[in-house]
């Protein structure tokens, strides 16, 4: 290795000291020095179809592994695809780090090809966002963007350099600097004391966890937290899976009885967003009171394993609350899975989506990692499949961006190759990315793809006909032969019409070794039963 580089080499040596394995890409001009620098280095480098599913990919990296996920995307349009999941990774807290290229410094405001200023379009969306100015600085910074992406209030950064800077060449560093991320200051013990006093008044407890526990590293202690308190637990996002699916302080189907008749709700690492109603009543009660412990960004601060930890302590032991509570809500758990049963129970000729998820719930691996993509048939999938473990489960979060899921699928069958991994997928969103699997094909990432196929944009087309007795542009073509175009790119697919083929093809899919899809046709008339319209 000579003791120099370019710009490009010295930010693949920086990625590879700090353990980055992959990087997710779309070959352009921009970023040739990086592209090479990354292959000198020994870091995998994954070429897909699209830029926002490099950025999904980098992302969904991270969501399952906590590390920071890498993309490297060209100047101008490579830069603006990469912008939804840059923004979604933000809504996700996802850590990220997205490199583009960018025009020659020397030829800034002269309309170079793909000119443009990236860093004030990205600026919002990310933690931070730069320009590299000098290849001195290509180490040192990343480096930085790195330790940035993993700190605190986890998330995405970008960082744009210049092609005539990314030609440039400096020096190599020693291998002597290791930038640890900072996990937040630790919580001050006179709120831990006065939330543990609260809890321990409280009739009727509700612990609500959200993906910061997950980014926080906290899920341990939280499950030691809700079992030692024997206090129920509602969560979403990232922290799904803290419990274990039949975990009797779970509340799942009972969720909506626990928020809207609990008399203190702890809020961790989750936030006050749709979700959860901003915090309002009806899915709060009018009195209730709401506690919310985040790293930053709530009224109770500080890092949340070092909180839960410290509040296990303070509390000492089991609440003092009643057993008619818990008991309530288990009564709660056991209906609502029994209403759920006509569903995922169907005989149904189109498929009802809830057979068909609950088909694949019992068949993947209890550890197969989940991906969501889509509108009301990934509402149907978070409601009935549940995992026993944090990571396992991976959906587009608040900012809902559709098209994600290949991305997201193709980054964790990487990073847990011994893993099944099944992409769900609304036939909506199967159209934004599904090139992906040529990319899949290619590199030989064998994710299972199983696509809810009912014709229409479901989330859009019942609230509209029903708010204004009216549909406009909320069809899809019918019976859509989506697993030909998989075929079609090298994949294996298969149609399935009724309720008894889905398991069967599943096996077949599995057994082919191949990126594959496995294209369901479901009821268009079956629609999520969701309380509100999302808006």
């Amino acid at each position: 290795m000579s003791d120099s580089g370019n710009a490009g080499e010295l930010v693949a040596l920086a990625l590879e000291r700090a353990g980055v394995s992959h990087l997710f890409t779309l070959n352009g001009g921009h970023i040739w020095p990086v592209l090479t620098g990354a292959a000198e280095h020994g870091i995998r480098v994954v070429d897909v179809r699209h830029e926002q599913s490099a950025a999904f990919a980098a992302e969904g990296w991270s969501k399952v592994t906590r590390e920071c996920g890498v993309a490297a995307v060209t100047a101008g349009p490579g830069v603006t695809n990469s912008a939804s999941a840059l923004a979604q990774a933000h809504g996700n807290d996802s850590p990220m780090f997205v490199i583009g290229g960018r025009a020659p410094v020397a030829r800034w405001g002269m309309g170079s090809l793909q000119e443009m200023d990236h860093v004030e379009l990205t600026r919002s969306l990310t933690k931070k966002s730069l320009t590299l100015t000098s290849a001195e600085d290509a180490y040192s910074t990343t480096s930085e963007c790195l330790r940035t992406a993993l700190s605190r209030r986890t998330g995405p950064v970008f960082m744009d350099i210049p092609i005539d800077v990314f030609f440039g060449a400096a020096d190599y560093p020693e291998a002597t600097e290791h930038l640890t991320p900072d996990p937040g200051p630790p919580p001050d013990p006179s709120d831990i004391t006065e939330v543990a006093r609260a809890l321990r008044e409280a009739r009727r407890p509700v612990i609500v966890a959200g993906g910061g526990v997950w980014w926080g590293h906290a899920e341990h202690e939280l499950r030691r937290l809700v079992e030692d308190l024997q206090c129920p637990l509602v969560v979403n996002g990232m922290a799904r899976g803290t419990l274990p699916a039949a975990h009797p302080l779970r509340a799942s189907r009972s969720r909506s009885k626990a928020l809207s008749e609990g008399d203190v709700v702890l809020v961790i690492g989750a936030r006050l967003d749709f979700r959860l109603n901003f915090g309002q009543a009806p899915v709060f009660g009018d009195d209730t009171r709401i506690i919310h412990v985040d790293v930053d960004r709530a009224p109770i601060r500080g890092r949340l394993k070092a909180a839960l930890a410290e509040l296990d302590s303070a509390a000492k032991g089991p609440l003092v609350a009643g057993p008619e509570w818990l008991e309530a809500l288990q009564a709660a758990e056991v209906a609502g899975r029994r209403r759920d049963e006509a569903m995922t129970k169907s005989e149904s000729v189109p498929i009802h989506p809830a057979r068909l998820i609950a088909e694949v719930d019992r068949f993947a691996d209890r550890d197969a990692i989940i991906v969501g993509d889509g509108g009301d048939f990934i509402s149907f999938a978070g409601r009935l499949i549940e995992r026993d473990e944090p990571g396992l489960w991976i959906d587009p979060g608040p900012f809902g961006c559709l098209g994600s899921g290949p991305g997201y699928a193709m980054a964790a069958k990487l990073a847990r190759p011994e893993k099944q991994v099944v992409l769900l997928s609304g036939d909506g969103a199967f159209g934004f990315s599904a090139m992906e699997f040529d990319t899949m094909v290619r590199h030989r990432i064998p994710v299972v793809c199983v696509v809810g196929n009912n014709g229409i944009w479901a989330l859009e087309k019942h609230p509209m006909q029903r708010m204004l007795g009216v549909s406009v542009a909320a069809d899809l073509g019918p019976n859509t032969r989506y697993d030909k175009v998989v075929e079609a790119l090298g994949g294996y697919g298969e149609m399935v019409e009724r309720p008894g083929e889905i398991r069967p093809a599943l096996e077949r899919a599995f057994k082919s070794g191949l990126p594959a899809c496995i294209n369901v046709i479901c009821d268009p008339n079956a629609e999520y039963p969701r309380s509100s319209v999302l808006m």
